[in-house]
């Protein structure tokens, strides 16, 4: 017989014992060819080798244990809906005064929202005098601190030199901060090293 050598999955129908169109030619082949027969027999003892290892089942609980590690994207309109039902009424009539209750709610804040858009005066009005009121807060804080820190003479020069003097109160105090940390940094690593 003129024949090539088996294929794994010709060798696989004839270990599965299958019949049929095609396998008859396969076990002749197998009388005629000592390599082929050779691996038909290996793969034989390897299938038996594994049918003979005892079967087992999981724990019932082994799916749950194995979710609970996967990390699970959950995309936020899922995750808002949840949220929603959650703290939603299970009761359908509940639900319809929740959900009056809800609308109207977002009615007066829309209405509440719309008034204070259409007074565009008022509203300029406001955030300038809230305005002006935390920078004057912020002036007076920044006064007390400079009269605090380098004294009342210090306050009066600051305050004849106007926004610059301001600028050069803070620049030396920034510069006066950074050389002292810079110090201590410099006494604690000595110091550390003396120890060691």
């Amino acid at each position: 017989m003129n024949h090539r050598h088996l294929l794994p999955d010709e060798i696989d129908l004839l270990l599965d014992d299958e019949v049929g169109f095609g396998v008859t030619p396969l076990r002749a082949h197998i009388r005629e060819c000592t390599q082929c027969r050779a691996l038909v027999d290996e793969a034989r003892v390897a299938v038996d080798a594994l049918e003979a290892i005892p079967h087992f089942a999981p724990s019932h609980l082994f799916a749950d244990r194995v979710m609970a590690r996967v990390p699970v994207f959950v995309p936020w309109h899922v995750a808002a809906r949840d949220a929603a039902e959650r703290w939603l009424p299970q009761a359908r009539r509940t639900r319809f005064i929740v959900a009056g209750l809800a609308t109207s709610v977002a009615s007066l804040v829309t209405i509440a929202i719309l008034w204070v858009a259409t007074q565009t005066d008022a509203l300029v009005l406001v955030t300038g005098a809230a305005g002006n009121e935390l920078r004057s807060m912020a002036m007076d804080a920044g006064q007390r601190a400079v009269a605090a820190i380098f004294g009342e003479q210090a306050l009066r020069l600051v305050q004849g030199a106007g926004s610059l003097g301001i600028a050069a109160a803070l620049t030396v105090l920034v510069l006066a901060t950074a050389g002292s940390v810079a110090g201590f940094r410099a006494l604690a690593l000595v110091s550390s090293r003396r120890r060691a």
